[in-house]
């Protein structure tokens, strides 16, 4: 089976690596990049690279992003001269972020960068960005308009957040790579990733929807909820922002006319969405065997979505 899946961060990466490992490489990754950023001369892309070292088996789990066993001799010595280091990049990590910075300088698509970063760390399914053009999510707030990362780690994702707007988008379009991608899935699922930062750019980029929809393959969401909770991250304050429910059904809610089904978890207490089919699954991806199993799940359910 074909899958192309929709993700950004740690829910949806987790994602990916579980059907990795049962698909190789017939699984394409469809990356948000609305929250990158430059900085200290490099180009960081948050989600794409937390996708390939999950997808590469070098995560630092316990952290959540990384790699690990990484040093951070680089950003110790810039913060003894002075330079700022509230974006922290380990060593390792900062050799993909160079290396991208320099190709995209001489002219090189981000998707192409991608890939060679990919293959070089032997990963199987193909990593691609939603788009070649820059889009920049800003999360306006109580206190004024801020970058997404900036609100992320200096603010610590506390303030109240009034809207979100992503730069650039207007000008963004699907690369020939995803929309093929689409074109000649059998599944396209859309992964429990925040729905208003992560997977939210990504639909938003126009003809994005259309790319998906020209396809004849079902496509599945995957709540990122599991027993009613968000594990990590703000969702549930974006999710507010936008007037959603902080529920399956609200994820579903922002997804209409796009998805087929929707896979939540056997444990929520919240009534799950009524407007399309849904599968009651344990989505706890606890471990390799966590994430395996419900990338099992999903390629089970997707494919009954086929037979039908």
């Amino acid at each position: 089976m074909r899958v192309a899946l929709l993700a950004g961060g740690t829910g949806g990466a987790k994602l990916a690596a579980g059907m990795q490992e049962e698909i190789g490489a017939a699984l394409t990754v469809v990356a948000n990049t609305a929250d990158d950023i430059e900085t200290l001369g490099v180009h960081v892309s948050p989600d794409p690279d937390l996708v390939t070292y999950w997808l590469s088996g070098e995560i630092d789990e316990e952290r959540g992003w990384g790699l690990r066993d990484d040093t951070f001799t680089v950003m110790e010595r810039m913060a003894d001269v002075g330079a700022p280091n509230w974006f922290s990049l380990g060593d390792r990590d900062l050799a993909s972020c160079l290396y991208r910075a320099e190709f995209l300088r001489e002219g090189g698509r981000q998707t192409d960068a991608q890939a060679q970063i990919s293959r070089g760390l032997g990963v199987t399914a193909t990593v691609l960005p939603m788009c070649d053009e820059a889009v920049r999510t800003h999360v306006l707030t109580e206190h004024g308009r801020r970058e997404l990362q900036e609100y992320l780690i200096l603010d610590g994702g506390q303030p109240r957040i009034d809207g979100v707007e992503l730069d650039g988008i207007a000008e963004a379009r699907p690369t020939a790579e995803v929309a093929d991608a689409f074109r000649t899935a059998d599944l396209i699922v859309l992964g429990p990733s925040n729905p208003v930062i992560s997977i939210g750019p990504i639909l938003a980029v126009p003809g994005m929807r259309e790319a998906i929809e020209a396809g004849s393959a079902p496509v599945v969401a995957v709540s990122p909820y599991v027993g009613g909770q968000i594990l990590k991250g703000p969702t549930n304050k974006f999710m507010e922002a936008l007037g959603r429910p902080t529920t399956a059904a609200g994820v579903a809610s922002l997804y209409t006319g796009l998805i087929d089904a929707m896979v939540v978890d056997e444990d929520d207490p919240d009534p799950p969405p009524a407007e399309v089919p849904t599968l009651p699954a344990k989505t706890l991806m606890d471990g390799a065997g966590g994430r395996v199993r419900l990338a099992r799940t999903v390629l089970d359910y997707g494919q009954t979505l086929i037979d039908a």
